[in-house]
C-alpha cells in the first residue's frame, strides 16, 4: 500500500462518515437513502462516457455486489431508525475489516504482514468500542441487530467488490458500473413499497440527500479502486477509522456526549491506524 493509497483511503474514510451523518440527521431514512442513492446514481452516469463500459467486465460479481449493496441500502437506515449514529456506526463498521481479513486469507491467500494484522485488530477493537457507552446507556437490541447485519453486508461487498475491480479491465469503471446499478434498484424498491410519496421532500431532505449522494459515490469510487490495489483487510480497516470523524459529528452536530470513553476509544483506533501504516 503506497502513501497515495493510504491518504486516499482516508479521504475515504471522511467522506463515508459525513454522508452515514445525512442519512441519520434525515426525517425517513429509507427515502433519504433512496434520493441518496439516487443521486448518486446521476452522478455515476454523467461519469460514464468518460469510464466506458468494458468487455472484461466481472459481470457476475458486478450484479451479485449490486444485489448486496441494495440490501445494505435498507438495512443501514432501519439500524438508524432504532438506534443512535454513535452506536449503530460502531458495531455496523467494527466487525467488517476482521471479517474481511479472514475471507480474503481462505479465498485468496492474501494475509497482511503480522504488524498490519495486529493494527487490524487494533482498529476493529477501538471502532467496536465506541458502541459500548451507548449500549450501557439502554441502547434497544434492535438497532444492535441491524448494526450487526450491516457489519455482514459491509463485509460481503468490499470481498466482492474487491475480487471485482481486480478481475475487470478497469476498477473505476466497475465502481461506476456499481453505484449506478445499486442506486437505481434502491429507488425501484423504494417506489414499489412506498410510492411516489417516499420521493415527494422538502428542500433540506434533498439538499442533504444531494451532498450525501456525492459524498457517497466519491467515497465509494475511492474504495473500490484501493481494493484493486492494496490487501483487502488493510483497505476496510482503514476506511473504518471514519469512526473517529462520526464521534466529532455525532458530538457538534447530533449532540451526543464526547467523554473519556471515546477519547480512549479514538486513541486505540489512531494506533491501529498508525500500526496498518507501519506494517504496509
Amino acid at each position: 500500500m503506497s502513501t497515495d493509497v493510504f491518504l486516499a483511503i482516508l479521504l475515504a474514510a471522511l467522506m463515508n462518515a459525513a454522508w452515514n451523518s445525512a442519512i441519520k440527521m434525515g426525517g425517513d431514512k429509507v427515502a433519504v437513502m433512496a434520493m441518496t442513492t439516487l443521486f448518486g446514481s446521476v452522478i455515476s452516469l454523467c461519469a460514464l462516457p468518460f469510464i466506458g463500459l468494458h468487455a472484461s467486465t466481472e459481470w457476475w460479481l458486478l450484479a451479485l455486489s449490486i444485489c448486496i449493496h441494495t440490501i445494505y441500502h435498507f438495512v443501514l437506515p432501519l439500524a438508524y431508525k432504532h438506534g443512535d449514529l454513535g452506536h449503530v456506526y460502531p458495531i455496523a463498521r467494527g466487525g467488517a475489516p476482521v471479517l474481511v481479513t479472514l475471507a480474503a486469507a481462505m479465498a485468496l491467500g492474501e494475509l497482511p504482514p503480522p504488524i498490519g494484522v495486529v493494527g487490524i485488530l487494533c482498529l476493529s477493537m477501538g471502532v467496536l468500542a465506541f458502541a459500548f457507552q451507548h449500549r450501557a446507556r439502554g441502547i434497544g437490541h434492535r438497532g444492535t441487530t441491524y448494526a450487526l447485519a450491516t457489519s455482514l453486508l459491509i463485509a460481503s461487498y468490499t470481498v466482492v467488490d474487491g475480487l471485482g475491480a481486480r478481475g475487470s479491465e478497469s476498477a473505476l469503471g466497475f465502481a461506476v458500473l456499481l453505484t449506478i446499478g445499486d442506486g437505481l434498484a434502491t429507488a425501484l424498491v423504494v417506489l414499489c413499497w412506498k410510492g411516489q410519496a417516499a420521493f415527494r421532500v422538502d428542500r433540506r431532505t434533498l439538499s442533504l440527500s444531494a451532498v450525501a449522494g456525492t459524498l457517497q459515490i466519491g467515497a465509494y469510487w475511492i474504495a473500490v479502486w484501493a481494493l484493486a490495489q492494496a490487501p483487502m483487510g488493510l483497505v476496510s480497516a482503514l476506511r473504518e477509522s471514519s469512526v473517529l470523524f462520526v464521534a466529532l459529528i455525532s458530538t457538534y452536530l447530533l449532540k451526543e456526549r464526547l467523554g473519556l470513553h471515546r477519547i480512549a476509544c479514538s486513541a486505540l483506533v489512531f494506533a491501529g491506524i498508525c500500526l496498518v501504516k507501519l506494517g504496509q
